[in-house]
């Protein structure tokens, strides 16, 4: 039976962002944390490489400073990354004072050096550095008793004026959120849940693109909720594809298997079916170019060969050192029958991460009163035109402590909002034909995939949004007269995205970063950042 609970903190996302806000503001209010599949199912727990800080006495913060201007290519905010990078040492040690467990050599934190990078920062747990931070979060979370995890809990949509009646709009000043409509997948009922603070902490969406690092459930569910309940969204062109995922046959499907890029910080070299190594042709960086760089090169080489993928070889490294270094790797590339120490390893550029998001400010507070976001659902400035290479943990760990700071703040001249109705799904049928959903998803991941990828053009743009303008109508037909499920919402969420996509890649004129179109290959002066309002 569908219910009405009351949070003082309602977390969406079980991720590092969700999980260390939480534990922050657990002392000082009731905190309910919504997670579509097991608590420990995000994008965190398959970061493989690490999270990049200034430890070392050769290294420098405005080294790192420097490398992230670089690398974001002009729109990143410099306060912003000034800010996460000076603040990122002491979140990290943090996490090792609460019993994260990082690689160390010789008693000290083993540095490695990533793509982008000008000195070894990234530490790392060998390369299962996301499943290793869950754990520890996961142990802390589970015994505070403030906090509640729901489990198979599937966020639908927050709860702001439009659901008492008001219309509203992103250009409306005094919008609030006051919770979200959230489904108990076990048994189909939606539940309100009432918060005086609502964090969106729900990852990314590369699950919109056929082939993609993330888990299936990267769906931008964050990104779509915030959009529809009028939040500014910003920069959702910028989709980095990570170079190197595991390419496992033509006809493989759904999540890429990720081959780290400290793989080829450790020395490995790109090379293409004829044997060369390429990457100099691109950029005197090589193989430790940054990820938007590598990813344009090894699709240009697909294309100018017509093969479906390149190679990543390791196998005039050391054997013991890659076994001790990539344990995680070598044992998955071995068990589908590819030993990476003696062979080269196939490999394709997959999506794997979202820039843009929901627009924030430097405490991660939305456009919308009593709504925070922090980690990859949101646009703090940080990434600019592209995220640098284990950047990302660092992002979500110190906006989630600066949401901390202010969210008691927040939550104290803020009631729950009793007004607000329940979920009303009167005049809906039963669920069914679900061929339809499973049909229009792989369609709309292989548009995007096919129009929308690491080159663009303004055709295949307008092609995509005619397509997706299509799969949008008869997705909400069948949302209006269908009972909700996971399923059907996701497949929204992902159609939201792909719009929000697409409508930023054609506004941006130019070529920047991870945009690359045909129609406009130079950079244009004037620096700007893609606001959809």
């Amino acid at each position: 039976m569908a219910g009405r609970h009351q949070y003082d903190y309602l977390v969406l996302g079980s991720g590092i962002a969700g999980l260390w806000f939480s534990l922050g503001v657990a002392d000082q209010g009731k905190v309910a944390i919504i997670t579509k599949k097991e608590t420990a199912e995000s994008n965190t727990n398959y970061a493989q490489g690490g999270i990049a800080g200034v430890w070392d006495r050769n290294d420098s913060i405005e080294s790192h400073i420097q490398d992230t201007l670089v690398a974001g290519a002009g729109l990143c905010d410099e306060k912003i990354v000034r800010d996460v990078i000076t603040e990122g040492p002491r979140e990290i040690q943090a996490l090792i004072d609460m019993g994260a467990s990082f690689t160390k050599a010789e008693g000290q934190l083993h540095l490695v050096r990533e793509a982008g990078h000008a000195h070894p920062r990234i530490l790392h747990a060998r390369d299962r550095t996301g499943r290793e931070i869950e754990r520890v979060l996961l142990e802390k979370i589970q015994a505070h008793p403030n906090i509640t995890i729901f489990d198979y809990h599937y966020a639908v949509d927050l709860i702001t004026e439009h659901h008492l009646g008001q219309h509203v709009t992103r250009l409306r000043p005094d919008v609030n959120c006051y919770g979200a409509y959230v489904l108990d997948e076990r048994d189909e009922t939606v539940h309100t849940f009432l918060a005086r603070v609502t964090l969106l902490a729900t990852g990314g969406s590369c699950a919109v693109y056929q082939h993609t690092t993330n888990p299936s459930i990267a769906t931008g569910d964050g990104v779509a909720m915030a959009y529809r309940a009028k939040a500014r969204v910003a920069n959702m062109e910028f989709v980095q594809f990570h170079p190197t995922s595991l390419y496992q046959g033509k006809f493989h499907k759904g999540h890429a298997f990720l081959i780290s890029e400290a793989v080829r910080g450790h020395g490995g070299i790109l090379l293409n079916q004829s044997g060369e190594a390429f990457m100099k042709r691109y950029d005197s960086r090589a193989e430790l170019a940054p990820r938007d760089i590598v990813a344009r090169a090894i699709d240009n080489q697909l294309k100018h060969h017509g093969e479906d993928h390149v190679y990543l070889d390791v196998s005039h490294l050391e054997k013991s050192r890659t076994e001790e270094a990539f344990p995680h790797i070598v044992e998955t590339c071995r068990r589908l029958g590819i030993n990476p120490t003696s062979e080269p390893i196939p490999v394709v550029p997959a999506a794997h991460y979202q820039c843009g998001g929901v627009q924030t400010d430097g405490m991660a507070r939305t456009s919308i009163t009593g709504l925070l976001a922090i980690g990859e659902v949101a646009y703090t400035g940080l990434h600019g035109a592209n995220r640098l290479a284990s950047n990302s943990l660092l992002e979500a760990m110190v906006f989630s402590r600066r949401a901390v700071n202010i969210a008691p703040q927040v939550a104290a001249v803020r009631d729950f909002n009793e007004l607000v109705p329940d979920w009303n799904d009167s005049g809906t049928g039963q669920q069914g034909e679900w061929v339809l959903i499973s049909h229009n998803r792989e369609e709309l991941q292989r548009t995007m995939w096919n129009y929308v990828g690491i080159v663009r053009s303004d055709l295949r743009l307008a092609r995509a949004l005619r397509r997706t303008r299509l799969l949008y109508e008869e997705v909400e037909e069948f949302y209006h007269r269908t009972r909700i499920s996971s399923r059907l919402c996701e497949l929204r969420n992902l159609i939201a995205v792909a719009y929000l996509i697409i409508r930023s890649a054609q506004m941006r004129r130019e070529s920047r970063g991870l945009h690359y179109t045909l129609d406009y290959p130079e950079q244009v002066t004037a620096e700007r950042r893609t606001s959809l309002v």
